[in-house]
């Protein structure tokens, strides 16, 4: 029997009230509370001396107790213990409030360890409420999980045990032998005892390696069987290329990488029997619309219809008039079905979608919903893939009989990066900009030249042009610190009382009505807004190649992805741009990151550089879209994640449905992962 088949209840100690509490953490079983891996670790053996403490560091002492304990009463009822602790270099004062044990667990003239954080006032320094437990604990490694309210890390360190206790004697291990000896992995056995209580932290390491390759590989088996599955046959043949007749409707010339994209969507509707999964990666500004409205076009013309689904009405709205203006003179019909629409608009476009008398058409999520249904879908298309989850694409495809699928990008993501989120599509990168669009001058600022900045801003608008503010909240009240932050209302309010009083200025952001955001975007496009202060939301706005400045407050709070898809809203006409970052975080890295900005617009470059400094939560938010939750592995183990990939890719050789009996477990292991995602595996 599976330990994932025992119930957390029956560790001891756990009853119906605590097992709730356990749930909330996701761990329903014994199996899932081995899973459960800690977060960090505290080293009790790696002590400082005392006199080489440092105020605002967390740390260890071994100190003898050189003073009783000495208590009394403070305001409130409350009661603070004093005492001192020495060792051969110095003395250390401790403080504890409200524990009436103190005196007790704490003996004068023994030796303790103490962890706490180190502060510094004109009573010297001292460590307030330390934990601390005895001398003979010193080489001790204890785990520290993410905890719930209700559950304290003991009672998980306590829980941990018991279920480790459960594992029988020998563990079959998931990962092939030869597998273990090439990447040199440690055994299923020693990497579970160890991840959870590690005998030293060489053998931490080695556990936590052992499991985050696992993980990866498990991931990366999952996805690449799911792209092997999607190869159903297609009912739709377009057997005939229209690229030259699109070319020739265009008063510009395409790119070589525009024309190479083009050919491989054609390639694999015309030539494959399985519908076409392609992504189209492009950085901003690249021409990605271009290379959709070929497809599109190449789809109408062989007798069938395309959807273009976008991630906010906004983008849906400036793609249908993009189209509209692009077929004019053609006798292609485009259609916009978008969520904000009347039931009676909705009902006769949805009409015309079905009798077939739309050859295009443009919306948001309204697309996907049942009451959609298509004449004959020839091509499902999704833009800015990042916002939509695997399963959101999928529903847009099932509105036709295997419909070839294009995915459009401009989050431009390592590779090895994009093999795990991309994992069931083929890829294409737009790697060249079309001519016109010129690089967008980056500068950082601390918030002393913000006025200096503002004035530049004014002068851009004295000369015809327009900007972006951007800042990291809506409002004051969105439950975390805002002393430094800017927020949208009030920094709009701000500047139409003070710096910008003869100019008009707009505010957008995630929390106005639809229609609100888009009278908004409407006045800025035709310049009846000068500067425009909003939240990310205008990351994917319309395109207003009038705008000159992009400025973003408190940078340092967004990815360096995020920072470059802002930037890419500026740059996009005939005028010199630039793009202003502010910040006075002072942290490690703060200059590092906002200096590549300043550095490079190669989006690729600053997607390896984000993922290295920040790790992959820009990519994805708080969950990988479409993606199974993990457990242990980190994106940002690009070595571990290309090993993993190379493993899963010599696993599939050997057997491509994983059958084998040697991989059983492994299979096993790949059908849980994926269990919770709505990618389900046959």
């Amino acid at each position: 029997m599976s330990l994932y088949d025992v119930p957390i209840t029956k560790l001891s100690g756990i009853g119906e009230k605590r097992a709730a509490l356990f749930r909330k953490l996701g761990i329903e079983s014994v199996g899932d509370m081995i899973s459960y891996y800690p977060r960090s670790y505290e080293n009790w053996s790696d002590t400082t001396d005392i006199a080489a403490v440092q105020p605002e560091e967390k740390c260890v002492v071994r100190g003898k107790v050189s003073t009783p304990v000495n208590t009394i009463r403070i305001s409130g009822g409350r009661t603070m213990a004093k005492l001192s602790i020495s060792d051969d270099t110095g003395y250390l004062n401790l403080v504890f409030f409200n524990n009436k044990y103190i005196s007790s667990m704490l003996r004068y003239g023994e030796t303790y360890l103490f962890m706490g954080k180190v502060a510094y006032d004109k009573y010297g320094y001292q460590m307030v409420s330390p934990e601390f437990c005895k001398e003979t604990a010193g080489d001790m490694i204890t785990p520290v999980y993410h905890l719930t309210a209700g559950l304290n890390n003991h009672m998980m360190i306590r829980a941990a045990k018991e279920a480790l206790s459960m594992l029988p004697q020998t563990i079959h291990d998931p990962l092939p032998e030869d597998i273990r000896k090439r990447y040199d992995l440690c055994d299923l056995s020693y990497a579970l005892n160890n991840v959870h209580f590690p005998t030293s932290l060489n053998a931490m390491e080695k556990a936590r390696h052992r499991l985050i390759f696992e993980e990866l590989l498990v991931l990366n088996l999952g996805m690449r069987m799911m792209k092997s599955q999607s190869r159903e046959q297609t009912a739709v043949h377009l057997l005939k290329d229209y690229t030259a007749e699109f070319i020739q409707t265009l008063p510009y010339e395409l790119t070589n990488a525009q024309k190479r994209a083009i050919s491989d969507c054609v390639a694999d509707m015309r030539d494959k029997p399985s519908p076409m999964n392609r992504l189209i990666q492009g950085d901003v500004g690249s021409g990605k619309t271009a290379v959709c409205a070929a497809v599109c076009y190449h789809t109408v013309k062989n007798g069938f219809q395309a959807a273009f689904m976008a991630p906010t009405e906004i983008l849906a709205q400036q793609h249908f008039e993009t189209f509209s203006k692009m077929f004019a003179h053609t006798d292609v019909r485009v259609e916009l079905l978008t969520g904000s629409m009347t039931a009676a608009e909705k009902r006769k476009t949805r009409e015309r979608i079905e009798n077939g008398e739309s050859d295009i058409v443009i919306g948001t999520h309204a697309l996907v919903s049942e009451s959609t249904v298509f004449h004959r879908l020839g091509c499902a298309i999704t833009d800015e893939q990042h916002r939509f989850g695997v399963a959101q694409r999928a529903r847009l495809a099932s509105k036709g009989e295997h419909p070839h699928v294009l995915v459009l990008s401009a989050t431009p993501i390592p590779r090895t990066l994009g093999l795990i989120i991309y994992g069931d599509l083929d890829i294409t990168i737009i790697d060249e900009l079309p001519p016109g669009r010129t690089e967008v001058d980056t500068f950082f600022i601390r918030t002393d030249k913000r006025d200096r900045a503002l004035g530049f801003l004014k002068k851009q608008v004295e000369e015809g042009r327009q900007c972006y503010i951007v800042c990291p909240l809506v409002e004051e009240s969105e439950g975390v610190d805002v002393d430094e932050l800017k927020n949208a209302n009030d920094y709009a309010a701000e500047l139409m009382l003070g710096a910008f009083r003869d100019i008009s200025v707009g505010i957008l952001h995630g929390k106005m009505k639809a229609k609100d955001k888009e009278k908004v975007m409407a006045q800025f496009a035709k310049n009846e807004i000068s500067i425009l202060v909003s939240t990310t939301v205008v990351e994917v706005g319309v395109d207003v190649r009038n705008a000159t400045v992009m400025m973003i407050e408190n940078a340092d709070r967004f990815g360096l992805s995020t920072l470059h898809q802002l930037r890419g809203r500026v740059g996009r006409g005939q005028y010199k741009s630039y793009c202003i970052l502010v910040s006075d975080n002072k942290g490690e890295n703060t200059e590092q990151r906002l200096g590549v900005m300043c550095r490079t617009n190669n989006g690729f470059e600053i997607a390896d550089m984000d993922l290295k400094l920040r790790g992959p939560g820009d990519f994805f938010g708080n969950r990988q879209h479409g993606l199974p939750q993990l457990d242990i592995a980190d994106f940002s183990d690009t070595e571990t994640l290309a090993q993993s990939q190379e493993a899963a890719e010599a696993l599939l050789r050997f057997s491509p449905d994983l059958r084998d009996a040697s991989l059983r477990a492994l299979r096993a292991k790949m059908r849980r992962l994926f269990a919770e995602t709505e990618n389900t595996m046959n």
